[in-house]
């Protein structure tokens, strides 16, 4: 299933209610299963971004409904990259 890492920035409305923020990561969590994908791996992290998530979905589209879904709450933005496992990358290279 295609991987994709998602780098978030809470928001103003966000930052006022982090202590709500794990529950919204559950909320996150069943919304991808519900969608058919999985949130592999979730990080708090310092400096621009205040997370980063690793998730996958059956296909691009169904991340994009889910990431819009997602940031359309208000609580966070969010910037979504496609990744390719080395095996993909050294296919895609190998065509070169």
């Amino acid at each position: 299933m295609p991987q994709f890492v998602s780098i978030v920035r809470y928001t103003a409305q966000g930052i006022g209610k982090n202590k709500e923020s794990p529950k919204r990561l559950d909320a996150a969590k069943k919304a991808t299963e519900k969608a058919g994908g999985k949130i592999l791996a979730w990080y708090l992290t310092m400096g621009k971004y205040d997370a980063v998530l690793i998730s996958e979905f059956p296909n691009d589209e169904t991340c994009a409904k889910v990431m819009l879904s997602l940031t359309s709450m208000g609580n966070v933005t969010t910037q979504t990259l496609k990744a390719f496992s080395e095996a993909e990358y050294r296919k895609i290279v190998s065509t070169l």
